[in-house]
C-alpha cells in the first residue's frame, strides 16, 4: 500500500506518518505544499525521509497560493464572523489540490491527513479531494479509535516523538499550535484554549512571528501606496521599499508604472507582510464558530492581508456602483462560509466569484494608507473611473445643474409614501 501523507514537519504529522508506516505497513510519502511557510521548510526533507518516509515532495505553491487563493478572495472582501480573514481556510484547498496531483503521479492507494476529528481542517481536505479526484481514498487518523487511544493528547505525542527521536518545536512550556502561510500565521491550543487568557501581554510576545507589538511598533507612521488593476494589487510605492526588498531577500521587481514597482501577487503579499508586520497591523484574538459545531479561540497575524482588505475597499468605494457593490456585499456572508467550510471547489462559491470577477473591472486605481502602532488609516485613492464627482458632492453653491436640490423633495416625497400608508394601518 501506498500512502502520500500531508506533512508539516509539526507535531502531529510527524507522530501520524510512522503510526500509518507501522498500522498499514505501508510506503510513505511526504508531502508539504510550501504555500509560504519561510523557515519552517527548513530540514523538512531529511526529517521527514528520518521518521519513515521513503520519498518527501515540497510543492512550491507560492504563486498559486497567492494569485488563484488570496487574491480572487481579497477581491471577494471575504471576512468569516466579521473579523477573521481565513488564512488557515484559504491554504486548505490549494495544498489539498496538490496533494492529490502528487498522489496521481505516484499511483497511491490513499492520501491521509493530520486533521483532528474535532476541527475545520478535516472537512476542508476532505471536501477539497472529494471535487478534484471523488475516486481516491482518504485516512484519518484521529477519527480512527486505536490512534487516539495511543495518543489522548499532546503530551503523549510528545512524548512519543521524543521517544522516536523526532525533533519538534511543541514542548509542554509551549504547548500551542502554529500554522503559517504567506497570507496568515494562527495560535491555538494549550494556554490559548482559556478565552480569559490575555495573549497581548508580555510574557507571550516571543510566540509571534509576522508582526511586532503595537506597543513596540515606530513612533513614525509610514506610507504606502497600493496599485490595482482590476481588484488586483499589482505595485507598490513605499519610502523604504528599497531596504524591504534587501531585507526579504527572494523578492523582485517585474517591472516599473508611474513609479510604481510591479509585483507577482506572491511579491505584493511578502512586501506588505514585512511592511505591516513592523508597524504591529493585522493582530486578532477570535473566538469562532466551527463547522462541525463547537466554538474555538485562536489567535491570528494578517499583516499584508490587513492591508490589502482595508486598500482595496477603499478603492471600490471610489469606482464600484453602488448598487453593484451592495448585491456583492450581501454575499461576503455566504462566500466567507463557503471558505471556511470548505466549498472553495463548489458550484456555488464559483458562481459567486465570476459575479466578484464582474464588479471588479473598473476597480483599478492607486490607494494611499497610513500604518502607525497597529492601526491601518486610509489616507487617499484616486482612480481613472472614479465615479465620484466633486461637482454633486460639493456643499458650495454655483454647481445646481449638476445637482438641484429642488429635486430631492418630489424623492423624499415617494419614499415616505408607503411609509405614510404603514402608519395610517397602524391606528
Amino acid at each position: 500500500m501506498k500512502i502520500v501523507v500531508a506533512y508539516s514537519g509539526g507535531l502531529d504529522t510527524s507522530v501520524l506518518l510512522k503510526w500509518l508506516k507501522e498500522k498499514y505497513s505501508a510506503e510513505i510519502i511526504a508531502y508539504c505544499a510550501d504555500v509560504g511557510q519561510a523557515e519552517e521548510l527548513d530540514g523538512l526533507e531529511q526529517k521527514a525521509l528520518t521518521t519513515g518516509a521513503s520519498k518527501c515532495y515540497i510543492g512550491d505553491l507560492k504563486e498559486e497560493f497567492a494569485r488563484d487563493y488570496i487574491f480572487p478572495m481579497l477581491q471577494a472582501g471575504a471576512i468569516y464572523e466579521g473579523r477573521y480573514m481565513l488564512g488557515t481556510s484559504i491554504a486548505r484547498p490549494c495544498i489539498a489540490k496538490g496533494m492529490i496531483d502528487a498522489a496521481l503521479a505516484e499511483g497511491a492507494d490513499a492520501i491521509a491527513h493530520g486533521a483532528t476529528g474535532k476541527g475545520n481542517d478535516q472537512v476542508r481536505f476532505e471536501l477539497s479531494m472529494a471535487s478534484l479526484s471523488p475516486d481516491i481514498k482518504c485516512i484519518a487518523p484521529w477519527r480512527d479509535a486505536s490512534f487516539r487511544k495511543d495518543f489522548p493528547g499532546r503530551a503523549e505525542m510528545i512524548a512519543y516523538a521524543e521517544a522516536n527521536n523526532i525533533p519538534i518545536k511543541a514542548s509542554m512550556k509551549k504547548p500551542y499550535s502554529m500554522d503559517r502561510n504567506l497570507l496568515h500565521i494562527s495560535f491555538e491550543a494549550g494556554m490559548l484554549e482559556d478565552p480569559w487568557y490575555d495573549a497581548t501581554t508580555a510574557a507571550d510576545r516571543e510566540m509571534y512571528v509576522l508582526s511586532c507589538s503595537p506597543e513596540d511598533a515606530p513612533d513614525q507612521a509610514e506610507y504606502v501606496e497600493i496599485l490595482f488593476e482590476k481588484g488586483n494589487a499589482v505595485g507598490i510605492r513605499s519610502a523604504d521599499l528599497t531596504n524591504t526588498l534587501a531585507q526579504l531577500g527572494d523578492v523582485k521587481s517585474t517591472g516599473e508604472c508611474d513609479g510604481y514597482s510591479l509585483f507577482t501577487p506572491y511579491g505584493i503579499m511578502r512586501i506588505l507582510n514585512s511592511i505591516g508586520g513592523r508597524h504591529g497591523v493585522g493582530r486578532i484574538d477570535i473566538v469562532e464558530n466551527r463547522f462541525v459545531g463547537m466554538k474555538s479561540r485562536g489567535v491570528y497575524e494578517t499583516p499584508g492581508g490587513a492591508i490589502l482588505l482595508a486598500a482595496h475597499r477603499d478603492l471600490e468605494a471610489l469606482t464600484m456602483d453602488r448598487e453593484a457593490m451592495f448585491t456583492r456585499d450581501s454575499l461576503i456572508p455566504k462566500y466567507a462560509q463557503l471558505v471556511y467550510n470548505g466549498f472553495w471547489f463548489a458550484p456555488e462559491r464559483e458562481a459567486i466569484q465570476a459575479l466578484v470577477t464582474h464588479t471588479q473591472q473598473k476597480v483599478s486605481g492607486e490607494v494611499r494608507v497610513k500604518l502607525y502602532k497597529g492601526n491601518i488609516m486610509n489616507a487617499g485613492r484616486r482612480s481613472p473611473y472614479s465615479l465620484y464627482s466633486e461637482a454633486v458632492a460639493t456643499m458650495e453653491g454655483g454647481q445646481e445643474q449638476a445637482y438641484n436640490q429642488d429635486d430631492a423633495t418630489g424623492f423624499i416625497a415617494l419614499n415616505a409614501l408607503r411609509l405614510k400608508a404603514s402608519a395610517r394601518q397602524k391606528k
